[in-house]
């Protein structure tokens, strides 16, 4: 099947237009490249060809290389040596992609790109490429260059070409951040050179092309200058490189090895010829792609998330449903983030506390949400109006009466759930399902209140709700197919990725999250320095330290989840080192967390929080301080762990769910690829020799369980021994 159409009019202009069959987006495939490379071929070398237009036959123009290629060419062949590896990535598909534009460029005919969509990755770089660039007028077009998102670098000479282009100083903000500009923007910063209405883009190619047959790229011309000088010229550039640096470090740690490749491709690319920067570029590409990061990456974060939010986990035999109509009890933040996704998804909401204004309030948080959008440009007036008025406040559960599907949202006490459990069950469709939003509380308890446990199911949000994209779920003992399809159904309508999870104590987020504020908390309990423990938190790649965000989510929280688990686990429960520090903290010092301005940290009415001075009097600091490196060990080990535990305790049974819902949930180290990516890179057999190591050092929470000491002798991985597709097939 042709990937693409080629057609010759009568000006002697080829016009080349990507359309990939069965597929919704055009990408960067070994086919397409392929095609793709006939067709340079047939430009370069039949006379009749004058010069030549790229466009799309699709909605939007390129997104991008495929990225089961990417991850595939990031892998390699475990069979094959390091040497051979080598060998096979500059044979790949996408090494070539970079000789193939480099090919177009210099063609010695006129190319232009008539760029109508997206274009993103090697989709902007085909029309870096070109020697001009046409945008149709639309601000919802994206053009940029995430590579480092996934762990890479724009590989087809994305690196030299923008930088050459618009600058240094304007470039490397696109390349190190990875964040699209609209057509408008990328018109100011040069990136293309007009925008049209969509229907005059094509037309206005071939226009240039005729006027302009000996087209050649301002780095192919004598005497080129890089706009704004290069590193070593005394102009902006310099100074950027330093900030940028120095910006990288602070944001990264060190742990996204592709910032650092990407600056070395600008700094040493623009100061030799587009060539020799063009192996520069493909060098450290290479270099990339033998590094884990790229691999897992690409994995977790693209392809596995992917197949996650199109339902890969709904089970296949249960119909279709759509949620119109939902209520949601408890108007709290928690409820108004629910009511809020949901009627801007066009569902139907009915919002309900036991206090008419409270419900009036939660209500409200929608309309400030709506209104800020409105004032950014995001929202229109009447779709503001649109959304509000699928939100009906009401403290009246007779308007149960014909919802799809029930979410709870109150308190997390087992009493009040059990009490608005039956009075929904009461008003709502015998054939409707029930979902709980508890975060902690095990889903198949909660069910025993219910008249229909089949039918009740968890649904876990996050907060805030409007900016998080997973959504946990979580199955009881006696929840069916049916309610999971119906949970599964209404999360992809609402846009955001679900994980499936069985029934725990905490799920799965929940529980293994805690580890790592736990796990800080018993540092300090060992005397280890507050500030060495946050900055080690996020040294090993989390977005905030455990006391900091001990902080965020409330210590009184922390200290209720135990009291509550020392209750339902009785003489099982094993005390352990924070229990004492937390009681002291929470119930003695009154110090719940930021929502009284009083935690681990002080919140002064104005000003930065601030450690609180009165840890040194709770717990005598250490004389000697360990190194970070095993802090960082610690806490990353502690997470991988438990949710390894998860998995042989069939809380998870899907990898996927493991890692996507590790560094979506609570921002897992994302340079790992999530948890289970974390031990397969290791090596199962080396990741419990440092367990059974801590584990002598610090306690028993660090005993490798045993599926990883089985799956160390045996030399498994849990993507080898686990993947899903090999489990479908």
């Amino acid at each position: 099947m042709h990937q693409m159409k080629f057609e010759v009019d009568s000006d002697g202009i080829a016009l080349l237009t990507w359309d990939m069959p069965g597929r919704a987006m055009n990408v960067l495939s070994t086919e397409s490249l392929a095609e793709f490379s006939g067709c340079i071929a047939r430009i370069k070398s039949d006379a009749a060809i004058k010069g030549a237009v790229i466009t799309s036959g699709k909605d939007s123009f390129l997104a991008g290389a495929d990225l089961m290629m990417v991850q595939t060419t990031a892998a390699g062949d475990p069979k094959h040596s390091r040497e051979q590896r080598v060998d096979a990535l500059y044979n790949s598909p996408i090494i070539g992609f970079s000789r193939l534009l480099r090919e177009l460029e210099t063609c010695g005919k006129p190319v232009a790109a008539a760029i109508n969509g997206a274009a993103l990755g090697g989709g902007l770089e085909i029309p870096l490429g070109c020697h001009y660039r046409v945008c149709a007028d639309n601000p919802a077009i994206q053009l940029g260059l995430p590579e480092c998102k996934v762990g890479l670098l724009p590989g087809g000479g994305g690196t030299q070409r923008l930088p050459r282009l618009i600058g240094i100083p304007a470039a490397l903000p696109m390349l190190l951040q990875g964040e699209p500009v609209p057509p408008q923007q990328a018109l100011k910063l040069g990136i293309i050179h007009k925008v049209l209405p969509a229907g005059e883009i094509v037309a206005e190619a071939k226009r240039w092309i005729l006027e302009s047959p000996d087209a050649v790229q301002p780095w192919d011309k004598k005497n080129y200058k890089i706009p704004g000088g290069g590193p070593f010229d005394g102009g902006p550039a310099a100074e950027i490189f330093a900030m940028a640096i120095a910006n990288m470090r602070k944001a990264s740690y060190g742990n996204y090895p592709a910032l650092e490749a990407i600056l070395a491709c600008v700094y040493e690319g623009v100061q030799v010829p587009m060539d020799s920067g063009l192996r520069i570029e493909t060098r450290q590409l290479v270099s990339l792609f033998q590094h884990p990061s790229a691999a897992n990456m690409v994995r977790s974060l693209f392809i596995s998330s992917g197949e996650l939010a199109k339902g890969a986990r709904r089970p296949k035999a249960a119909p279709k449903s759509e949620c119109k109509k939902i209520a949601v009890l408890g108007a709290g933040m928690m409820g108004s983030g629910i009511a809020y996704v949901s009627a801007l998804a066009g569902i139907d909401v009915v919002l309900i506390d036991s206090v008419i204004d409270n419900a009036a309030k939660g209500k409200a948080w929608s309309e400030n949400l709506l209104t800020r959008a409105v004032a950014k440009g995001g929202r229109t007036e009447a779709e503001k109006a649109a959304v509000l008025a699928r939100i009906t406040p009401s403290t009246d559960y007779a308007g149960l009466a014909n919802v799809d599907l029930v979410i709870e949202a109150v308190f997390e006490d087992r009493d009040i759930k059990a009490a608005v459990t039956a009075k929904a069950e009461a008003a709502m469709p015998a054939a409707s399902i029930f979902a709980s939003n508890t975060s902690t509380l095990p889903i198949t308890g909660l069910a025993e209140k219910s008249s229909r446990p089949e039918q009740f199911i968890g649904i876990h949000f996050f907060s805030p709700v409007d900016r998080m994209g997973l959504v946990e779920i979580i199955m009881g003992k006696k929840t069916s197919d049916a309610a999971l399809a119906v949970a599964i159904d209404y999360v992809r309508k609402i846009r955001k990725t679900p994980i499936v999870v069985n029934d725990s104590r905490g799920f799965y987020t929940s529980r293994v999250f805690s580890t790592y504020v736990n796990e800080g908390i018993a540092m300090l309990s060992e005397g280890v320095a507050p500030a060495l423990i946050e900055n080690a938190g996020r040294m090993a790649g989390m977005p905030v330290g455990p006391l900091a965000v001990n902080d965020e989510v409330s210590l009184e929280l922390t200290w209720h989840i135990a009291e509550q688990t020392k209750k339902d686990l009785g003489a099982a429960y094993k005390p352990s080192a924070i229990d004492g520090l937390l009681e002291e903290v929470v119930v003695k010092q009154g110090r719940l967390g930021k929502k009284n301005r009083k935690g681990w940290y002080d919140y002064p009415a104005e000003g930065k929080k601030k450690l609180w001075p009165g840890i040194a009097q709770l717990v005598k600091q250490a004389a000697t301080q360990p190194d970070v490196a095993e802090l960082k060990k610690r806490f990353l080990y502690v997470q991988a762990l438990d949710t390894a535990r998860c998995f042989e305790e069939g809380v998870l049974t899907d990898v996927r769910d493991a890692d996507v819902g590790a560094i979506q949930g609570w921002g897992f180290a994302p340079y790992t690829g999530g948890p289970l990516s974390l031990i397969d890179t290791i090596g199962a057999a080396e990741f419990v020799r440092e367990c059974d190591r801590m584990a002598q050092a610090y306690g028993e929470r660090f005993a490798p369980n045993k599926l990883l000491r089985e799956m160390a002798a045996r030399g498994d991985s849990f993507y080898g021994r686990f993947n899903p597709k090999q489990q479908a097939a």
